[in-house]
């Protein structure tokens, strides 16, 4: 029953303000500790992260109250907790979000791909690096008009190299390609597209509960061997970001 198993609503608070700072980049926690909370609110990553939490939750009760569900105090904690577990990659579930509309499992799916903040707990492809291709795409329209133009990409005050840029880019390309790549290998194996989008979103992001017959309120158990196999090392391939684990498959890394 995960969090569910507990009825306070006081408890589910506390777990959903705990998730959001472990989804944060520690080095903040840090400086905060020191008596600079204000550092929270300068870094570009926390507020873009506090913005998608937002509009995440908002896109969430809208959806819900649009196929007739009531605002309560409960529907808003419900949303709220489910939206900061699937995005900070805690996983804990205290509703069947499955039973919501399809819109709002495609946003879960979305921000099991977000993922947390950099040097956090979480996992996904990390705020920051949402933030930089957005950024990115931004700089490229802004050239379609001015081809002349330079376009630096700034992040906060940081002016970011080219070559972090493309490195940054790369990385989600690669997330993107494992993750379709996955999907292909689990509906292989007699998966419908449902739980097999969902869980290989939720293994590579390490989330824990996806969609489908391995949503909230069921598990893995049922996979066969071999998908259970391919998901594990999904697993490992998020957690430890990708390109190092690209390097043990280099000639060079056994030289």
């Amino acid at each position: 029953k995960s969090i569910a198993a507990y009825s306070s609503p006081f408890i589910h608070y506390i777990v959903t303000l705990f998730m959001f700072l472990a989804g944060t980049n520690f080095s903040l926690h840090f400086w905060a500790l020191r008596g600079k909370v204000r550092y929270y609110f300068y870094n570009p990553e926390f507020r873009f992260y506090c913005l998608v939490t937002l509009i995440a939750s908002l896109l969430i009760m809208i959806a819900r109250l649009a196929h007739g569900e009531v605002f309560t105090e409960e529907f808003f904690r419900s949303t709220l907790f489910q939206t900061v577990s699937i995005l900070t990659t805690t996983g804990f579930v205290t509703h069947d979000y499955e039973t919501w509309p399809f819109f709002t499992q495609i946003i879960l799916i979305a921000l099991m791909f977000i993922g947390g903040c950099t040097s956090s707990t979480g996992g996904g492809i990390k705020n920051i690096r949402v933030l930089v291709s957005l950024k990115f795409i931004g700089t490229e329209l802004k050239k379609l008009f001015q081809p002349h133009g330079v376009f630096p990409l700034w992040v906060g005050k940081d002016c970011l190299p080219e070559g972090v840029v493309l490195n940054i880019l790369s990385f989600i390309a690669l997330y993107i390609l494992i993750f379709f790549i996955g999907v292909m290998a689990m509906t292989a194996l007699g998966l419908d597209m449902d739980t097999a989008v969902g869980s290989v979103a939720a293994t590579l992001g390490n989330v824990g509960p996806g969609i489908g017959t391995v949503g909230p309120m069921e598990n893995y158990a049922h996979l066969p061997l071999l998908g259970k196999l391919i998901l594990s090392f999904l697993m490992i391939v998020g957690r430890l970001e990708i390109f190092t684990v690209l390097v043990l498959f280099t000639r060079q890394y056994w030289r």
